[in-house]
């Protein structure tokens, strides 16, 4: 049978969502418990991967095994096992023909950054910081630039093994909420540190670096080179998957400014 999962993760206790040969990627922790739980070894493959430091409130993985289990013991068994730092949310049997990556229409990201002189103790390795004031105003004027589908070069990790630098970006928000500022996209895929590289870009705007020309011609440029550095992994979330709705899975999303943020 194929069982799908939701998953919450604190990814500073992580080097990434991918199996890791020292056994410290996120994939390693859930692999162990839910093998300890299904008495078998399993693989899962999840919706997206994240970096090391990075967060998710929803990861979306699916996993086969031979063993029969109530989909409750699937979620407390593996929970029993894990550190505290990672959890199952939910379990679901889904289709033989369903897979976390493939049969996902979009994803979505949250980038939360803390806007004070003092960077926030309380919140250290979950939010992003930046010590001046930022003008929210042309960062959400820049951000309506990267929606629809562009070569995203500007904004892509060296290091990237994506095939094609072409995403379409569906969704690209900023809303201040007290002292943080929440950046929300969503695309069909993103490339490794295209958030991290726009949340980047558009704190430039926000200094006054960058205008709002300027940082669209980033993006027409295709290079990296030319953008700003790329910013903390700290603030960065996961947080949900788009699938049809025909595969009945439980809520594939969770967004971190329903958390209080005063």
């Amino acid at each position: 049978m194929k069982i799908a999962i939701g998953i919450e993760y604190h990814g500073a206790h992580f080097q990434g969502w991918q199996s890791q040969p020292n056994g410290a990627g996120v994939q390693d922790a859930l692999e162990r418990a839910i093998a300890l739980v299904a008495g078998e070894q399993v693989r899962l493959h999840a919706a997206g991967r994240t970096d090391s430091g990075v967060h998710a409130l929803m990861q979306v993985a699916h996993f086969e095994t031979s063993i029969v289990r109530p989909l409750n013991a699937w979620v407390r068994g593996s929970n029993a096992h894990l550190p505290p730092w990672v959890r199952v949310l939910w379990a679901s049997e889904v289709a033989d023909d369903f897979h976390a990556r493939f049969s996902a229409r979009a994803r979505s990201y949250q980038y939360v950054l803390y806007n004070h002189p003092v960077a926030p103790a309380s919140q250290h390795g979950r939010v992003g910081w930046y010590h001046r004031p930022l003008a929210v105003a042309a960062m959400q004027q820049a951000m309506q630039t990267l929606l629809g589908e562009h070569d995203f070069s500007a904004f892509r990790a060296s290091e990237c093994q994506a095939s094609s630098p072409v995403r379409t970006l569906s969704q690209a928000a900023l809303k201040a909420q007290g002292r943080y500022l929440i950046f929300h996209f969503q695309a069909n895929a993103f490339l490794q540190h295209q958030i991290r590289n726009m949340v980047g870009a558009l704190v430039y705007v926000g200094q006054g670096k960058l205008d709002v020309s300027a940082f669209a011609e980033l993006l027409q440029h295709r290079d990296r080179r030319l953008a700003p550095p790329t910013f903390m992994p700290d603030g960065l979330y996961f947080t949900g998957v788009q699938y049809e709705a025909a595969w009945q899975l439980p809520p594939c999303s969770a967004d971190w400014d329903a958390f209080n943020t005063d």
